[in-house]
This record gives structure tokens, C-alpha cells and sequence, in this order.
């Protein structure tokens, strides 16, 4: 089956991002999302980081999905398990000021609040396919930052192999930790060459704009070729181990949901296939690529694994 990795054209320049959305702010969310209607996605493209030279690609194109899309069919249990109800139960959520802690195997662990992050970082534009395990997709206009760049800052030791994500336990404003079914606070892990890939990133935004609660405000985690759960939201811990982590979804079935979670149309979920999927705005289904398409960029992360049992 054939990749297609995200091109250097599908990153947009800081310049270019702020012409944008002061455009978008202008002329409003809707218009915006005719201006961002469209990436293109070419194969062979190794380099994801560099924007001088690029070309654009002609091999695929597909089309964004709108902000009203995005932002009102969300996977949030810590809110609720309906989808189209995540928004309105969000909406009050506060983001911003928000602040991670990073601790464990590091040389320089410390609290960082998201607004320095952003000033430091500067966020580029990174449109990725999200692919969920519930065979549904869409494609996303992020705003981020490698995650790389913080970890190469705090430096992790030699001892750390994994890193740990945690998202926020705040009940009082998220109805859904109230029930007793899941282990909150939700968990997330990666092994550690994966959190350093390039393309694993720390959305800030969406779409030209701040990133809003129902999508992970004030900071998540993006991988796109692992299933959308892997993307942990509203992250407000980061550790780095020696072991593996526990993570939410394998705590409550190992047998469903693995810790690798890599994009695998060769290996269905144990209630549905793998092979297809539906895009959101859409009505027919499509092949699922291996590794959400971003092959080029990832299996050799892989190498002498055999990905049906790490699953």
C-alpha cells in the first residue's frame, strides 16, 4: 500500500501563519476554512521540517476538514462519551493560564507555562490526518510544536526510555471523571525515540487560532500515525522513565487497545476492521494507509517488531 507522508508544503511558515489568521479573524471561522480547504499530500517527501524550496504536490489531494467539524465531533470521556455533546459541556473550561510539569529521567525538570512554551517555540502549521480507532477520520490544521524541541531542553538522562503524559483530574469542570468507569486521570505514553520524531507534536491551536477546550486547550499531544486516542488532551504532566507506562485505554482492555496503537489496517480491532475508514463530512469509506500514511517517517521506528502482536 502506498505512503503519503505529510510534505514540506503542508507546514506553514510563522509568517505565513500570522497573515492567516489575521485573515481568519477578519473575514471569520467559516471563510477560514475555504482558505485552508485543501492540502496536498505527496509521497517520498522525508524531510517534514524544511519550508524553503518546497514544492507543491500533485499526487493526492484532500480536503480539510472545516473548524465546525473539528471542533463538534470530538472523543472526550473526561467530558462525556457523546461526541456532539463535548462542545457544549466544554465551553466554560478554562484553558488559559496553563502550565506542564516535567520531572523524572531529566536534567532540567521544571513547571512551563504554556504561554513561554508558544514564545519559545514558535508554533508552526502542521496538517495531519487524525485517524481514530474507531475508523473514523478527518484532517486537522494544527498549530504546534515538535515535542523534541522541549525534551531536547530538559534533557533526559540516559536511563529514560518511555515518556508519560497525564491529562488534567479537574471533576469539578469535566462531569465525565464524576463516573467511576475509567481510571482517571486519563494516561498516555510513547517509547522515547517516538516522542523525539519530528513529527509527534504539542498543538497549541487549531485552524489559525488558540486551541479550544473540546480539542485539548490549553496543550495535547499530537502522533498521527497511532490512533487518535494515543493524542492524549489537556496535558498538565510529562515524565520521563525507565519502564513502560501504564496507559488508560490498555489498563481497561489490553486485549483492544495496545500500547503501540500504530495505524495497522492489517490488524483489526477485535469488534470491527481496520482496513477502512470514514472520513467526517463525508459518506464513503476509504482505504486505511499503514501508519495513518506516514510510513516514511516512522517504520523504521519499527524495525524487527512484529506489529500484529505490538499491536
Amino acid at each position: 500500500m502506498k505512503n503519503f507522508p505529510i510534505s514540506s508544503s503542508e507546514i506553514t511558515p510563522k509568517q505565513v501563519y500570522l497573515s492567516r489568521r489575521d485573515f481568519i479573524k477578519a473575514a471569520g471561522v467559516v471563510a477560514g476554512s475555504v482558505a485552508l480547504s485543501a492540502c496536498g499530500i505527496a509521497p517520498n517527501v522525508v524531510d517534514p521540517v524544511s519550508t524553503e524550496n518546497s514544492v507543491q504536490p500533485t499526487e493526492m489531494i484532500e480536503k480539510v476538514n472545516t473548524f465546525e467539524e473539528i471542533t463538534n465531533y470530538n472523543n472526550y470521556y473526561e467530558f462525556t462519551t457523546f461526541k456532539e455533546g463535548v462542545a457544549p459541556l466544554a465551553k466554560d473550561f478554562e484553558t488559559s493560564p496553563w502550565s506542564v510539569e516535567i520531572t523524572g529521567l531529566v536534567n532540567n525538570p521544571g513547571q512551563f507555562d504554556v504561554e513561554d512554551l508558544v514564545k519559545k517555540y514558535q508554533p508552526e502549521e502542521r496538517i495531519y490526518r487524525l485517524r481514530c480507532v474507531e475508523a473514523w477520520s478527518m484532517v486537522i490544521p494544527w498549530m504546534g510544536f515538535p515535542l523534541a524541541k522541549l525534551l531536547t531542553d530538559v534533557e533526559p538522562t540516559s536511563d529514560a526510555k518511555y515518556v508519560r503524559f497525564e491529562t488534567i483530574f479537574k471533576p469539578s469542570e469535566m462531569p465525565g471523571q464524576r463516573q467511576p468507569l475509567y481510571p482517571w486521570p486519563y494516561q498516555e505514553g510513547l517509547r522515547l525515540d517516538e516522542a523525539m520524531n519530528d513529527l509527534t507534536l504539542l498543538a497549541t491551536g487549531l485552524y489559525g487560532g488558540e486551541l479550544p477546550p473540546q480539542n485539548g486547550g490549553g496543550i495535547r499531544l499530537v502522533v498521527p500515525w497511532k490512533y487518535g486516542f494515543k493524542s492524549i488532551k489537556a496535558i498538565i504532566k510529562i515524565e520521563l522513565t525507565a519502564e513502560q507506562p501504564e496507559t488508560l485505554w490498555n489498563l481497561i482492555a489490553p486485549n483492544e487497545y495496545g500500547f503501540y496503537a500504530n495505524v495497522n489496517p492489517e490488524v483489526q480491532h477485535p469488534r470491527w476492521s481496520q482496513r477502512t475508514e470514514r472520513r467526517i463530512g463525508e459518506f464513503s469509506r476509504q482505504d486505511t494507509l499503514m501508519f495513518n500514511g506516514y510510513g516514511d517517517q516512522v517504520a523504521h521506528l519499527y524495525e524487527g517488531l512484529d506489529l500484529s502482536i505490538n499491536y
